[in-house]
């Protein structure tokens, strides 16, 4: 069986996603904190503009963990912890940092995982809409 090497999130790479996502806030006015780790979830970038309100950085950082660790966007498992929803124990089952609000988004290359990249400081809407347009730039 032949595989083939994925190329790692790079530091380069966690630049790029870190000044896309800052730009578009910058653009909406809104201050935000921006993580990104790589695949084994250690950190490789991290921001908070100076007026981002001080718990951005933490919920930044465990958006990026959940969408990493559950290989989804974080915008789309938030029903699923609901009272009602499937996994609504799971916030409290783990002693790991999950955070279930949009702003969290997993990086694929070539159909891997090899990252995540998390936003907070707007409203979790604004926060998935910054990590996207930031994924949108690394794929240029």
């Amino acid at each position: 069986m032949r595989t083939t090497a994925v190329t790692p999130l790079t530091t380069a790479d966690a630049e790029t996603l870190v000044a896309a996502a800052r730009d578009a806030a910058g653009t909406a006015g809104i201050p935000v904190s921006v993580t990104v780790l790589d695949a084994g979830g250690h950190l490789l970038a991290f921001r908070r503009d100076d007026r981002a309100v001080l718990i951005s950085g933490e919920t930044s950082t465990r958006k990026a963990y959940t969408a990493l660790q559950l290989n989804s966007p974080t915008a789309d498992l938030v029903d699923l912890v609901k009272p009602d929803g499937p996994f609504h124990s799971l916030p409290t089952a783990l002693d790991r940092p999950l955070l279930f609000i949009a702003g969290g988004i997993p990086v694929h290359r070539d159909g891997h995982l090899i990252g995540a990249i998390g936003v907070g400081g707007g409203a979790p809407e604004q926060d998935h809409g910054f990590a996207t347009t930031a994924l949108e730039e690394l794929a240029r």
